[in-house]
Formats: C-alpha cells, structure tokens, sequence
C-alpha cells in the first residue's frame, strides 16, 4: 500500500474511534439558569426613547410561484412501461410462433406540448427489434373544431386496427386483419390525419376523418414513387340508450398502391359494429361489449384483380368483479389469392389481479387454406409500471 493509503487508513480509523467514543460519552446534563433579579427602582434610569434602527433596501417582490417551480419534473413527460408476455402450447404449421416469448414491451412517451397540442410516443421492442409503433402530435385547438394530428399513427380503419395490443381483448390478431392488412401490426403509417365532431340531436354524436399516408405499409402498400400515396377516409355515429347501452356503429374507405406494378392499387372498405351495454347501478361487476368488423379488400396484380372478404364477431362477458370470458369467430380470404379461405374459432378467460396487470388464457382453433389444422392453448401476462395515457374510447 502507499504511503498516502496508509496515511488516508488510519485518518478513517481514528475517526470511527472517536465516533464510538463520543457515543458512549453520556450527554451533558444542562446547567440551570439562575432567575433574572428585578433591579432596583432607585438604580434603574428613566426610560428614554428607543433608537429607530436605520431604514434598509425594500425587499424586491418574488416572482409568481409556476408549477414548474414546485416539481422539478413538471415538463417531464409521463412514461410507462407495458409488458406483454406469451406462450403457445400446441402445433401450429402455419404460424409457427415460439412456444415461450416476450412478445412486446411497450414504452409510451406521452406529455402536453403547449396549450395547443399534445404528443404521444410508442415504442415497440420485440423479437424482431426496436421500432416506432406510433409517434405523433395532436393539434386540438384550431378553427372549425378540427382535430389535426400529424406523424406515424394507425389508421382509423375499423375498431381493432386502431388499437395497440394490450388493449386487445384476445392474446392475437383476428384472421381479416393479418391477412387483408397485411401482418398482426395492420394499416400503420406516416401521414396526417384531419377528424371533426359532428354532433346531432339527442344523444347522437358522429365523426368524420380523412387520412393521407406516405404509403408504405409492409405487406399492404408500396408506393413506386413520392407521389403514390395512401388515402383513407371514416365516417362513423355513435348513440347512447338509456342510461347503460350504447352502439357504435361506423364506414372505411382506403386505397393506395400495392407495388405489384407501376399502377396497381388496393381498395380496402370496411363496416364495424361495437354495442356496449354497461349497469350503472344494481350489477356493478357486469358488462358485456359486442365487436363485429366486415372487411373487404380488393387487389389489383399482374395475373387479375383479387376481391378478398374477411368477417369477426367477439363478444366478451363480465362474470365478476375481475373475471372476463368471452368467444370469437372469424374467418379471411387472402388478399393476393381470393380462393384461399381461412376459418377460426377461440374462447378466452380473462382475470385482472389490478388494473396493471392481467392474465388471460385462449383455446383457438384454426383452419388454414390447404387443409392445416391448428388447435392450440395461448396464456397471455401483461403487466404495467408507469402512468400510461387512456387510448381513444
């Protein structure tokens, strides 16, 4: 050891000693004060006049306390964390998934810009890398009521499509939107997005939106050039009944150019239906939510146009306070080949420990063009940390 360590040794060990010591040391016990004397009156002088101390600088006022002065992690974006966790029991020659995986985990970057607009990121990582999900800024203050958003965002194309996967009431995908939008990730893309309330008498409201995307959506669309791009355009309403139903109902229109050549188009349209039916007071752990979607895709390719359908019904029950069941059917065509039908079935069982973290179980069946057959069980673990955003209702 050097000469300085030593040195440096013995001054830590001659200060824990006298630390010790003076712990032992019983404190000091406290002198009394003797009571003060009255003095007396023929001493004490006549009281004279106080002297004014002389006037000091007035104190400068302090500025207006902010928010931001009182949490140093005011303009800090709120960020959270959503694990998603897999496994797959049974074969499956078709989609021939691992049997235990961590199939996302999401990181949501989420926080207002000004009074004028707020951001929201999301931010995949999986098995197949890091990716940005959804990244974009909303612009909720401008003329006409409009709602303007602009970045990388899914497109408002039915109901499941706009949704991310935890929020998903299924551990998977249904059949029409792997197959006509292209992959499990559907219609996501770069663009800009324009939507308007339209309210109506009564409890009727409805929404129109128009989209405009760069086009390039991996197995859906491939623009050959700067101009091709993707247009979508959605009008859907939406009514209360009473106090505890209310029914969604909504229209989608896209096209955009599929890559297979030059001039080749794919038109997609779609029709959903969502009814919510919701006790307020009597059955307070009872709920029951109805989706349906109808999907039609129709493809433009160098050996004639392809005219695919894809159909889902789910409907999913409240057994008690934190119990879920619920059922699925569906069935696809693929989008490059209208003979190839594809047909599914699948019950799930969900439990909510909280409200940040969920297991769910799904017995699927499904039945491939080519005759494959695939009967598997899926246990699906979600867990959050952090103060994740509401999605869009």
């Amino acid at each position: 050891m050097s000469p300085f360590g030593k040195l440096l040794l013995v001054v830590c060990l001659g200060l824990a000693l006298a630390a010790a010591t003076l712990a032992q040391q019983p404190p000091p016990e406290p002198t009394p004060t003797p009571a003060p004397t009255a003095p007396s009156p023929e001493t004490s002088p006549p009281p004279g006049p106080e002297a004014s101390p002389p006037p000091g600088p007035e104190a400068t006022p302090a500025p207006p306390s902010s928010a931001a002065a009182g949490s140093p992690t005011y303009f800090n974006p709120a960020i959270a964390v959503i694990g998603n966790f897999l496994a797959i029991a049974g074969k499956n020659r078709a989609e021939d998934r691992p049997s235990l995986e961590m199939r996302e985990s999401e990181v949501s970057f989420q926080a207002i810009v000004d009074p004028y607009a707020k951001a929201d990121f999301f931010v995949s990582i999986s098995n197949d890398g890091v990716e940005l999900e959804e990244g974009f800024v909303t612009f909720t203050h401008l003329p006409a009521d409009l709602l303007v958003k602009v970045g990388k965002f899914k497109a408002q194309i039915g109901k499941v499509n706009t949704q991310h996967l935890h929020t998903l009431p299924w551990p998977d995908e249904p059949l029409p939107i792997v197959n006509l939008l292209g992959s499990e990730e559907g219609w996501s893309d770069a663009g800009v997005s324009v939507s308007r309330l339209l309210p109506f008498p009564g409890d009727t409201f409805s929404e129109l939106t128009l989209q405009v995307f760069r086009g390039e959506t991996a197995g859906l669309f491939h623009a050959p050039s700067r101009s091709d791009l993707s247009y979508l355009g959605q009008y859907r309403a939406y009514r209360d009944f009473g106090d505890d139903h209310n029914i969604e109902l909504g229209a989608t229109w896209g096209r955009g150019s599929n890559g297979t050549t030059d001039t080749a188009k794919t038109t997609l349209e779609n029709f959903h239906l969502v009814y919510r039916w919701k006790p307020l007071s009597g059955r307070p752990y009872r709920s029951f939510v109805l989706r349906s979607e109808l999907f039609r895709s129709r493809r433009e390719q160098p050996d004639g146009k392809q005219s695919s359908r894809g159909f889902f019904v789910a409907g999913d029950y409240q057994l008690a306070r934190r119990w879920f069941g619920g059922a699925r059917y569906e069935f696809s065509d693929h989008a490059n080949d209208e003979t190839k039908r594809d047909r599914g079935e699948a019950v799930t069982l969900t439990f909510w420990p909280s409200e940040f973290s969920q297991v769910r179980g799904e017995l699927r069946r499904r039945r491939y063009a080519g005759g494959i057959i695939a009967n598997e069980a899926l246990l699906q673990i979600q867990f959050a940390i952090g103060a994740h955003g509401a999605h869009p209702f």
